[in-house]
């Protein structure tokens, strides 16, 4: 008999959202892969179906858009897909000063790590709770447990998709769907590139392949955990947060941004 488990990701079309999907795909679930870029989307999907893993569905879509979430999920809707997992991976961070990056740039970081994630959940997650199985996860960051200079807003939005996740993992439990944030480090992606951040101190230092975040989050998420935290060096940082003055941490972000 055909799976019918379909799971959805986000920001498939490389890094750690690319990886999480060969996971899925692993284990024998379909997918839906959404992100801007088609071209890479439609590689993964060759490489996926060459393995003969199921089917894979490609939506071409920038969800920073107001209105991408919702056309997302009609669309899904209308295919008669039943969706077993969300993934929210989509996201992109800045680096630079507050008062120096342009402000439409920071509230479409904002529309695309915090909106569309919010909406996207608040649109699936029903029907999950209504199927009493799968859930949601959500790709966070290492960022999410201190406040960041240089990199404010980037992690502002982690810590809200932390909270939301954890929050929202209690409010699904009951019902047999589980929602797990994935809170990275450093991982060999194009994140760095893009936010600038490929000389600091932080990128410059050991950093995680894309592929093992991946499988960590992947078996984190199946195993109904509500945060994973993917290797040693991030668990301890982690660790003294809970520990060091807040002053202390938010100025040691800074510089390893900086």
């Amino acid at each position: 008999m055909p799976n019918t488990r379909w799971t959805i990701v986000t920001g498939a079309s490389s890094g750690i959202g690319a990886e999480i999907a060969r996971q899925f795909s692993a284990i024998g679930h379909n997918l839906v892969l959404v992100a801007r870029r088609r071209e890479k989307m439609e590689a993964l999907a060759a490489e996926l179906t060459a393995a003969d893993r199921g089917f894979v569905e490609i939506v071409e879509l920038d969800l920073a858009e107001p209105d991408a979430p919702a056309k997302l999920h009609a669309q899904v809707t209308q295919m008669g897909l039943g969706v077993h997992t969300l993934v929210n991976n989509a996201g992109f961070g800045l680096r630079g000063e507050f008062v120096d990056l342009g402000l439409e740039e920071q509230v479409t970081m904002i529309e695309l790590n915090v909106t569309a994630l919010t909406r996207l959940s608040r649109l699936f997650l029903p029907d999950l709770i209504k199927r009493g199985q799968g859930g949601i996860l959500n790709v966070s960051s290492l960022a999410a447990f201190q406040a960041g200079p240089h990199m404010a807003v980037y992690h502002a939005t982690k810590a809200y998709v932390l909270s939301l996740s954890e929050a929202l993992h209690e409010e699904a439990k009951p019902f047999g769907v589980t929602v797990t944030a994935l809170c990275p480090g450093a991982t060999e992606s194009e994140f760095g590139a893009r936010a600038g951040m490929e000389g600091s101190r932080l990128f410059s230092r050991a950093r995680m392949d894309a592929a093992r975040v991946a499988k960590i989050g992947v078996e984190a998420y199946r195993a109904g955990h509500a945060v994973s935290t993917p290797g040693t060096r991030n668990k301890l940082v982690k660790a003294l947060g809970r520990v060091l003055p807040r002053s202390v941490m938010r100025k040691a972000a800074g510089e390893m941004v900086g």
